[in-house]
């Protein structure tokens, strides 16, 4: 310990008389103070600077040399000091990342063993009722963390940017398109948000001026290929039906692929929509990116005749397996998927078989939020003068972002609706009709047992009576929910239903 003291002691005083050396070697190789700035002192230009390799009188310059080497020692010094500063003012916000990421993975970690327990198998109800091979089958999607992941997507949309959604309208040769494009941005809550794409077939001129007439408010695609399409000579009469579903690859790819969206709502030209058109699909659109159940949200109920809809409950939606169109979104994903095979025409019903739905459903409202009022089309009128023109229009703004809208999840959904139907009184149409003997104000259950019985009861109940792929209008699980004077009534086949038949189409 002693030796230890004594060797610090003398490096001490080595380290004094050295720095009194090189003070004295200083302050004799300075000039005297009164020659400074006379032509050969410290004044840039003179005969002689400080640090010049030669000193006066032939001395070396040993005190510029000390001073160089102490001034580079300084600057070195003051580097070193802000990168230890630097250093210092991110260590904390390393030590922060660090322990952010131990709890992420930690969380990781008790999520991943949370969804195990939690986890059910893929649901395959066909095989649990005995269905035999070849038919559809429920996807095979594990459901029960469905709600979780649609109450995890709405909080993290409504923490991030909000999703663009924007509008494709279809359009070909109808003027009356202004109608379409007027309640569009009538109602428009934000053009950033809802860019509003007008996609033109057919080549028009008058229509393409009524369209360019709305200048930046739209933005106006051409379909570039107007060639007829060689079709077998019976399909002839169709030849607009393959425009249309050519017109509809063409801008979708356009709107997934060109301008890079990753969702879209389609209307088309003969469409008027509702005050809550756009808080509608804002809305839904996290169900809809959640539930891999779901397929499509629609803004249109086949059966929203007026007598046939609830006018008080403009709030109410419902789960369909009828593909409805109308006013509806879609995902990017699913573009992905069909995109591939689209068919040559026909495409909404193309979108119905089993090969495309693949089990999966929509959401539809109790009250349409859109409306259409083109009688004249491919279609000759269908419908139109039955249906079509009577259909209900929403005149009630329904703030559905503000509502809780988790009970549409496929197994919050499931039991509900099965309960609600199979428990409602089974009753006959005569009774239902005359309703004398019917006690409140329901819901009752009408029960069909076959294709006949259901279009035979469809058509005295006033509802569409026509399947598409098995599937009756607007039906969920084989069931068609609607008003009749005044009562909720299920027209449903019997307990226990497993399947659609496609051979009732």
């Amino acid at each position: 310990m002693v030796r230890k003291k004594g060797s610090l002691i003398l490096c001490g005083a080595f380290l004094f008389v050295a720095w009194n050396a090189l003070l004295l070697l200083f302050l004799w190789g300075r000039p005297p103070i009164g020659r400074l700035g006379e032509g050969g002192g410290a004044e840039p230009g003179g005969r002689e600077e400080w640090g010049a390799a030669g000193g006066r009188q032939g001395r070396p310059d040993l005190a510029g040399e000390v001073i160089r080497l102490a001034e580079e020692v300084e600057s070195e010094l003051e580097t070193q000091k802000q990168l230890l500063q630097q250093i210092q003012s991110h260590r904390a916000l390393w030590e922060r990342r660090r322990e952010s990421g131990k709890k992420d993975v930690a969380g990781s970690r008790d999520t991943k063993g949370e969804l195990k327990r939690h986890q059910q198998p893929a649901l395959d109800t066909d095989q649990s009722r005995g269905k035999s091979a070849g038919d559809a089958v429920v996807s095979a999607a594990p459901k029960s963390n469905i709600k979780k992941e649609l109450t995890d997507a709405a909080r993290l949309s409504s923490a991030a940017a909000p999703v663009v959604i924007p509008i494709l309208v279809i359009a070909c040769d109808r003027v009356t398109v202004k109608r379409s494009l007027d309640k569009l941005i009538q109602y428009r809550p934000s053009v950033e948000l809802h860019p509003i794409i007008v996609s033109q077939d057919c080549g028009n001129a008058e229509t393409a001026r009524v369209i360019g007439s709305y200048g930046s408010q739209v933005t106006h695609l051409k379909q570039p290929d107007l060639s007829d399409i060689a079709v077998r000579p019976e399909h002839r009469k169709f030849q607009g039906y393959y425009k249309i579903a050519r017109h509809y690859r063409w801008a979708l790819n356009q709107v997934f692929n060109t301008l890079s969206y990753s969702t879209v709502v389609i209307v088309e030209d003969d469409l008027e929509v509702a005050s809550d058109f756009y808080e509608y699909f804002r809305a839904l659109y996290p169900v809809l990116r959640s539930d891999p159940t779901l397929w499509c949200v629609s803004a249109w109920n086949d059966n929203g005749r007026d007598g046939l809809v609830d006018p008080g409950q403009a709030a109410l939606l419902y789960r369909t397996d009828f593909f409805p169109g109308l006013g509806w979104m879609l995902l990017k994903e699913l573009w992905q998927e069909l995109e591939p095979k689209w068919p040559a025409a026909f495409w909404d019903d193309w979108m119905r078989q089993p090969d495309q739905r693949k089990d999966r459903s929509c959401i539809r409202p109790e009250i349409s939020r859109t409306i259409t009022f083109g009688r004249k089309g491919v279609s000759m009128g269908q419908f139109f003068d039955q249906y079509l023109r009577y259909i209900k229009l929403n005149t009630e703004f329904v703030p559905f972002t503000k509502l809780d809208l988790s009970y549409l999840v496929w197994e919050t959904y499931n039991e509900k609706f099965e309960k609600d139907v199979y428990s409602a009184p089974l009753v006959t149409i005569e009774e239902l009709q005359q309703g004398g003997s019917l006690k409140g104000g329901g819901p009752f259950r009408v029960q069909y047992s076959s294709r006949d019985s259901f279009k035979v009861l469809a058509r005295n109940l006033g509802v569409m009576d026509d399947f598409k792929s098995g599937v009756p209008r607007a039906g969920y699980r084989g069931v068609v929910s609607f008003l009749s004077k005044g009562r909720r009534v299920y027209l449903a086949p019997p307990p226990g239903w497993s399947r659609y038949d496609t051979s009732w189409s």
